[in-house]
């Protein structure tokens, strides 16, 4: 029988700031995190906005010299992990280090050391790289500081899959969990790609939103007059527990993981399925993970990126899966808030879901104001609404035809 997994604690790293509460609150006031950007010169690029972490001091909870050897993902993974130990009250008197595991996702990893490096490359030849380019650089370096730092010797590593990564490691931690493998681990997703290789790519490919003028407007699933997704940076992170081990220790519990699917496309590299049909399969299988009816969902936390495509095809795929039921669910895409995190995004979004439930309020799709004939459910537009949520599901898809979604439930 596998055992049942819990949600302990929270941290997010955010473009509101560091902390759960301060993120929740902004969600809930629709506010928007999108500006333009001052990490970089954009004069030569075509879209010079995003979700930059905002209200943040590394020093709080690095060294000077350690923060010289990480890269911004990291120091992003590892706020977010201490803000989520505390949470738990995991901080100190750590559980059986042995059976404590890190799970996290990143998509894109140190970008901004790689363009760094490859500068120094350039301009001063090969002995001017630092040795500390490759760890700072590889995607497995943020698990691996996290274990470090706080001794967990469980099962630890990252997990790439693009915009699913942070989904695909919160379901590996609760199918570790669930059989056998660890009592505890700290997982979700932390991201760093605002960086001019990373936003003249995106652009190039005519991915992003050249809505300039208008940052805190530019990113609108799901509403008629989108025209692509918004960069967004920072860290989600969530404690998953085994059920008994968590209420032996007096955990306060955010809720249960409920299910989990995950499924590939194999149909392009950019572009979902018609009919979001991979998407499809991913929710269906969730479902059936968690012996779920689509009756019980009450909150879909989407992928919703602002973009053409994307949102047209999970609109889809959620009637297909949910038939009559659909335009029932409150559905909301918080990426019109923070933009879209990439491989951070279902760490911050599991998050939304934990606090949904835990409060029973749903949390808008802000800049949704122009109807699109094939985008037609209920987005919880504009304000949050205060409603009884039980069950909700999130959904992240991602470059190469990954798709991930999770279930997350009320604790009884």
């Amino acid at each position: 029988m596998p055992r049942r997994v819990v949600v302990t604690g929270l941290g997010v790293v955010s473009p509101f700031g560091v902390g759960v509460r301060l993120f929740w609150e902004s969600l809930l006031a629709g506010k928007s995190g999108i500006s333009t950007i001052t990490k970089f010169d954009t004069s030569n690029h075509s879209v010079t906005i995003g979700g930059e972490v905002n209200h943040f001091t590394p020093e709080d909870y690095l060294e000077k010299k350690e923060l010289n050897r990480l890269d911004e993902f990291a120091i992003y993974a590892i706020a977010a992990a201490d803000e989520a130990l505390k949470d738990a009250q995991l901080e100190e008197g750590l559980p059986n280090m042995d059976r404590f595991g890190v799970i996290l996702g990143s998509g894109v990893g140190g970008l901004q050391t790689m363009e760094n490096q490859n500068r120094r490359l350039i301009n001063r030849g090969p002995r001017a790289i630092s040795p500390f380019f490759i760890p700072m650089f590889i995607p497995d370096i943020a698990p691996g500081h996290i274990s470090i730092r706080w001794g967990m010797k469980g099962p630890n590593y990252s997990v790439v899959s693009a915009c699913a990564s942070a989904t695909n490691a919160i379901g590996d931690a609760y199918r570790l969990i669930q059989h056998g493998d660890a009592d505890v681990i700290l997982t979700g997703g932390s991201e760093a790609p605002i960086t001019p290789i990373s936003y003249a790519g995106f652009s190039n490919m005519k991915a992003l939103s050249t809505q300039n003028e208008n940052p805190q407007q530019a990113c609108r699933p799901f509403d008629k007059e989108r025209d692509g997704f918004v960069m967004g940076e920072g860290a989600g992170v969530l404690i998953l527990e085994e059920a008994d081990h968590a209420v032996a220790r007096g955990a306060t519990i955010y809720g249960e993981v409920g299910g989990y699917g995950a499924t590939g496309d194999a149909h392009h590299i950019t572009a979902p399925a018609p009919g979001g049909e991979g998407a499809v399969r991913a929710m269906r299988r969730a479902l059936e993970d968690g012996d779920l009816k689509p009756r019980d969902i009450e909150y879909i936390n989407a992928h919703g990126t602002s973009t053409p495509f994307n949102d047209k095809n999970e609109t889809a795929a959620i009637k297909k899966v949910f038939g009559n039921h659909a335009k029932k669910i409150n559905v909301s895409s918080t990426k019109s808030m923070t933009g879209h995190l990439l491989g951070a995004s279902g760490g911050i979004e599991a998050v939304v879901c934990s606090m949904s439930i835990l409060e029973h309020k749903i949390p808008p799709t802000i800049n949704y104001e122009n109807p699109d004939p094939d985008c037609d459910l209920n987005y919880t537009p504009n304000s949050a609404v205060q409603k009884e949520v039980n069950i909700a599901l999130s959904n992240t898809f991602g470059f190469g035809g990954h798709n991930a979604v999770l279930v997350l439930k009320r604790w009884v």
